[in-house]
């Protein structure tokens, strides 16, 4: 409180003495004239000086004090996970090692009865580009025909698109696959209220694990092959997550940085977290779960727009395990165009933290699960890596160290400048090595994101107007390398479509910062500042995917 009111007081000592000086003086001599006026300089002079000493200096070393702590953690978090992967990679410790598991085989007596039902679902919505890929990957998975149900959910309002999806059903069912294309009368709950209403028909019923994979999925074929016996020979295992690759990943520059930091999710994030805690959160697709685990978890939700994670946490806070296989992979597609992308970040960030508010107290109260389960989800899977470390690389790299350079007293450590940021961003690269020399523009468009991505987590925090908005993420599928397709996209209306404000406004900050630090700065910051500053204009002008 003192530090507030210290800058008050001299204030109204000041301003005391000029109110003597003038009764004094009195206000007719030529004195008299000259001494407010001079007084008047000296109080703002003074008095800028000291609310620059006693506020302002203290408050912005506050903050980067703040800043640096919160730097620390994500790099232990950072450091933590990584060991824990080289443990795996130096003692070989895969799944097929920790779990047990065997290839099916068909029994002579019971024949394909020896293979468990599976159910695959594929929810879509006017995906009019992906639409025959998706479903005939599912259709060609190696698995007993009279085994195995193929579910397309479809949400389309495209009456068009409606054909396709009934054609390509039908195409399969002539081919003896168990195919069925259910609809529904609106759209409520989105992905979530679609899964959650294919799963009430009573040929789901026979089934015991169902396989999910999104309209840009296709699953190789020994995909059920190599997942489910995870599921059938560990009883404890409710899910088990392949790990995504990325058919259009040397699309753009935008869709190679996507690749490297979603690689590092797998590799760190969920890797680590299934060897250590044997949990970690579905990806909403390429995996397989257990009937039986999903429905003790209440099934799905569509409170938050991640619905996936919504039952993952569900069902780990009742005692279930889930496995993540690296060595598995599900073709899929990246958004290559900046909207897109953008409304996909904005869903990821903001489902999350709004998540986290209400389920908090649903984990606190648990006694399902350790003490230990519990810290690790509360403040590293939820806390640290899905709120904190936004609001961070937003308010540090962005706004902090630009704003240093007016700050000269304040000494930010090289430390947390260069040391910490480069092994973090090292071992990103790792996951993804033939990218290495694009490792300055990842920085660069990753602290563009993270605007995007700190604004969808205050959005899910304080639950505002957007929070359950949902954007499908436009796809393209293979249609322009194929020409399946006669047209891709629409033809843009006006030069100003592309402009994003926000990303302009923080441009011309940056770059207003960089040009004082040029001039008046005795650090090489400026350098970084530039380039930050012509990453945030150039996608401010649209400048970025295809």
């Amino acid at each position: 409180m003192a530090l507030f009111l210290k800058p008050l007081i001299i204030f109204l000592h000041d301003s005391w003495l000029a109110l003597l000086s003038l009764l004094n003086y009195g206000w007719s001599s030529e004195e008299a004239a000259g001494v407010p006026k001079k007084l008047q300089a000296s109080i703002k002079t003074t008095w800028g000086r000291q609310l620059r000493s006693s506020l302002m200096v203290p408050l912005f070393k506050c903050l980067v004090a703040f800043c640096l702590i919160i730097s620390l953690l994500v790099f232990i978090e950072g450091v933590y996970m990584n060991l824990v992967v080289l443990y795996v990679k130096l003692f070989k410790r895969k799944p097929e090692k920790v779990y047990k598991w065997e290839p099916m085989q068909e029994d002579i007596e019971l024949g394909d009865e020896s293979y468990p039902m599976v159910l695959v679902q594929i929810p879509m919505y006017n995906e009019k580009e992906v639409l025959k890929l998706s479903i005939g990957a599912a259709c060609r998975l190696t698995w007993p025909l009279d085994r195995l149900i193929v579910q397309v959910l479809d949400d389309s309002t495209d009456e068009t698109i409606k054909e396709l999806v009934n054609t390509e059903c039908a195409k399969w069912e002539n081919k003896g696959v168990n195919i069925k294309c259910e609809r529904r009368d609106n759209r409520n709950g989105y992905k979530a209220g679609a899964l959650k209403q294919g799963m009430k028909h009573n040929y789901v019923k026979l089934c015991n694990y169902v396989a999910i994979f999104d309209a840009d999925f296709q699953p190789e074929p020994d995909y059920l092959q190599r997942s489910v016996p995870f599921l059938v020979h560990n009883p404890n295992v409710a899910l088990v997550q392949a790990r995504w690759r990325f058919m259009n990943a040397n699309k753009c520059l935008m869709t190679r940085i996507q690749e490297m930091s979603l690689n590092y999710h797998f590799m760190a994030e969920q890797e680590s977290g299934s060897t250590r805690h044997a949990f970690f959160s579905f990806n909403g697709t390429a995996g397989v779960w257990r009937m039986a685990a999903m429905e003790e978890a209440g099934g799905w939700n569509d409170r938050t727009t991640v619905e996936d994670m919504d039952l993952a946490v569900r069902a780990g806070l009742l005692g279930w395990k889930f496995v993540f296989l690296h060595d598995l992979t599900v073709k899929s597609e990246l958004p290559s165009k900046f909207k897109a992308f953008r409304f996909q970040q904005h869903r990821w960030s903001c489902g999350p933290a709004n998540l986290f508010r209400k389920m908090i107290m649903e984990i606190i109260r648990n006694k399902r699960v350790t003490l230990w389960k519990k810290l690790y989800l509360i403040y590293s899977f939820f806390f640290l890596r899905k709120i904190l470390v936004h609001f961070f690389t937003f308010f540090f790299y962005c706004v902090v160290l630009p704003t240093s350079v007016f700050f000269p007293e304040v000494n930010i450590p090289a430390w947390s400048t260069f040391f910490i940021p480069s092994l973090i961003t090292l071992s990103i690269v790792i996951a993804t090595p033939r990218s290495f020399y694009l490792v300055i523009f990842w920085v660069l468009f990753e602290n563009v994101m993270s605007m995007h991505r700190t604004k969808g987590t205050f959005i899910g925090i304080l639950e505002g107007g957007r929070v359950n908005e949902w954007v499908v993420t436009e796809k393209l599928g293979d249609a322009l390398k194929t020409k399946l397709l006669p047209q891709i996209g629409k033809p843009r209306n006006g030069c100003f479509e592309s402009i994003n404000s926000k990303e302009i406004m923080m441009g011309i900050y940056i770059l207003c910062c960089a040009c004082y630090g040029l001039f008046s700065g005795d650090t090489l910051l400026y350098l970084y500042l530039f380039m930050q500053a012509v990453a945030f204009l150039v996608s401010g002008v649209g400048f970025v995917g295809t």
